[in-house]
């Protein structure tokens, strides 16, 4: 993971993703390696094994990373370097994700309120708001494909240090959502 962000940190100060109207976008490079690993995690028996060794408690609980990632994508929406529709004013509810997952943290599994169904309900939901803001940021950039904000373009990630939300956070929060429902899955069926 750390030469994973090195990496993108000397592509992203670099400014190789800037050039936004190649066909595919550089970007591409950003998000392909990490879509790749997390399928051939579940496409493979020792990845699925290492799927089902995590714990989903610590899984549940790394969804507070988007708190502070929609304050980040807030203030860039100020500095004029994403679209208000990829903030929590707009279009982006991924938040609620951040704020709710210490309530299925505590009442899931530390007082065994919730059962597994109203867990994977919520990771479905998230799944949902995570799909959301992943294709408005995508469509809201200056590819030749862009749909929206062209007044105020997701520029953002194109740069260091912002290109580790996609080339990384979010394959983290989309992975451990995938792992807690393979497992949760998994238990229903044993």
């Amino acid at each position: 993971m750390l030469s994973w962000l090195a990496i993108q940190a000397l592509i992203g100060l670099s400014d190789f993703y800037t050039v936004t109207d190649t066909v595919p976008p550089r970007f591409v490079l950003m998000v392909l390696p990490p879509v790749l690993l997390i399928i051939g995690l579940f496409a493979t028996t020792k990845g699925r094994a290492y799927i089902d060794g995590l714990d989903i408690k610590v899984l549940t609980v790394l969804h507070t990373v988007r708190i502070p990632v929609e304050i980040v994508l807030f203030w860039l929406f100020v500095h004029k370097t994403v679209p208000e529709l990829m903030t929590f004013e707009g279009r982006n509810f991924d938040i609620l994700s951040g704020l709710t997952a210490p309530l299925i943290f505590y009442f899931g599994f530390v007082k065994k309120k919730l059962g597994r169904k109203i867990i994977l309900i919520w990771n479905f939901i998230c799944l949902g708001l995570l799909a959301n803001i992943v294709v408005n940021a995508v469509l809201s950039a200056p590819f030749p494909f862009q749909k929206f904000a062209f007044d105020q373009p997701n520029i953002a990630v194109l740069y260091f240090p912002f290109n580790w939300l996609p080339s990384f956070v979010v394959p983290v929060v989309l992975f451990s959502h995938l792992a807690t429902i393979r497992q949760l899955v998994n238990k229903d069926q044993k």
